[in-house]
């Protein structure tokens, strides 16, 4: 069988770190040369795009797009993990918010925010991991960091049983804490919560309908048929701006060489990386518009 290569969307079961995702599918498909797209707390369930092979060096590229969750926050306590895996820390005597209110909160958030990284987060301080200090008992300082909120819509508001929960949809920026923005919708409706579900929809442009269990996965690896199952490099990277050379010209690119602005079509106009192709279709690499001279240099060649 042939070396696996390209982006395979994995179901995150819950309870598992994308850690020990990365560590089963690894063993499954024999390959050690496996990345992710950013990792997923254990309880939190949904895609995680693992790139395989040569398919790691485009990792930088699925990063950017944006990621959309389905959450659901808890108004009424709030814990030192921000969900309801940790400890109660807050607790309010009522709760009195309406779907009007909580709606109007949910939209304030529309746009460019403001968010401090949880104290259980993976971001590193002095060369420590802030969880590492939190179970130390440890809080420090943390800057604050501007993330997007694209698009955020409530999509159920339950105040019937005994804690009223807010279900909502969110298309974020890389780098988004929703557990954080839970927190902080509770803390705009003057109320502590806690995130208590938390699913993700989208991923690297890739839907949970796209993905499969580990389960699956297994059994297309016995049937040598798991390869059919990736999703290729170029398509993966599709965001990008799509540019052909000639064949004489194909050579030279795929030998890493630049190449005239006049060989490339259409014409590059910005420095932007672009998915180069030859005039069979095949995936060459990518590459960027050079701002000084205006020649087309690579960034990675796929030869």
């Amino acid at each position: 069988m042939t070396q696996l290569e390209g982006i395979l969307a994995v179901h995150k079961p819950a309870g598992w770190t994308s850690h020990d995702v990365v560590a089963k599918v690894r063993g499954m498909v024999r390959l050690k040369r496996i990345g992710h797209t950013g990792t997923l707390d254990p309880e939190v369930t949904g895609v995680l795009p693992l790139c395989l092979g040569r398919a790691t060096r485009v990792v930088e590229y699925l990063q950017e797009l944006p990621k959309e969750y389905h959450a659901v926050l808890r108004l009424g306590y709030s814990t030192d993990t921000e969900d309801i895996t940790g400890n109660v820390v807050e607790t309010a005597n009522e709760v009195r918010v309406t779907r009007d209110e909580a709606l109007e909160a949910l939209q304030s958030f529309t746009g460019q925010i403001s968010q401090v990284p949880p104290m259980y987060s993976a971001v590193k301080i002095n060369g420590k991991r802030l969880y590492e200090l939190a179970r130390e008992g440890k809080t420090v300082e943390r800057k604050s960091r501007t993330v997007t909120i694209h698009e955020i819509e409530m999509t159920d508001f339950d105040a019937e049983g005994e804690y009223t929960e807010i279900s909502f949809r969110v298309l974020c920026s890389k780098g988004t804490y929703i557990r954080t923005l839970c927190v902080d919708i509770g803390r705009k409706l003057g109320l502590p919560s806690v995130m208590v579900k938390l699913v993700r929809t989208i991923s690297a442009g890739i839907t949970e309908a796209q993905c499969l269990t580990l389960e699956q996965i297994e059994q297309f690896m016995k049937d040598e048929t798991l390869q059919t199952r990736l999703i290729p490099v170029d398509q993966a990277i599709h965001h990008l701006a799509k540019h052909t050379v000639s064949e004489e010209k194909a050579e030279a690119a795929l030998k890493g060489q630049r190449l005239s602005s006049k060989a490339v079509e259409p014409a590059v106009d910005s420095s932007e990386p672009i998915r180069l192709y030859d005039i069979k279709e095949n995936f060459l690499g990518i590459y960027k518009r050079q701002e000084e001279t205006g020649a087309i240099v690579p960034v990675k060649v796929f030869s």
